[in-house]
């Protein structure tokens, strides 16, 4: 099977930064959180939009 290097490199970092914080899914969105604040940037951050309801067809 072939193997993508960029996806083989994705997973390798996944798979480290998940074991930095013992796998702790909170721990490492506080981590990005705080990484995010210290970085002086501006974050922007959109409402979630709302599916489109579609009429479902008419029955026959």
């Amino acid at each position: 099977m072939w193997k993508d290097p960029i996806v083989e490199e994705v997973r390798k970092v996944r798979q480290a930064l998940a074991a930095k914080f013992d796998y702790d899914v909170d721990a490492i969105w506080r981590d990005l959180r705080e990484q995010q604040a210290r970085s002086g940037r501006k974050i922007v951050s959109f409402p979630p939009k709302r599916p489109v309801r579609r009429p479902e067809p008419a029955a026959r």
